[in-house]
């Protein structure tokens, strides 16, 4: 089945590529905490890479199985009960 299903695309992700390992907090497009000696990247470098582990994403020819698409969509709705 073609379903496309981004896994590596977010915030998180784009900030382990920028800076590994840096302690940062966001908020509303800002960073409200920056714990790091290197410089805190600006909220568009983190959209850039953002944009580019999405057009990554989007060219590999990803084919899932129902149960793999029944259990992922399992795993979010647990997700939205523990956030609620």
């Amino acid at each position: 089945m073609e379903t496309k299903i981004y896994r590596l695309f977010g915030i998180d992700t784009a900030m382990q590529l920028l800076r590994p390992n840096a302690k940062w907090e966001i908020s509303n497009g800002v960073f409200t905490r920056w714990d790091d000696p290197r410089p805190c990247p600006s909220i568009e470098e983190v959209y850039w890479v953002m944009d580019q582990i999405k057009e990554f994403e989007e060219k590999i020819p990803t084919i899932w199985l129902d149960e793999d698409l029944a259990k992922l969509k399992i795993e979010a709705e647990e997700f939205e009960k523990a956030v609620a």
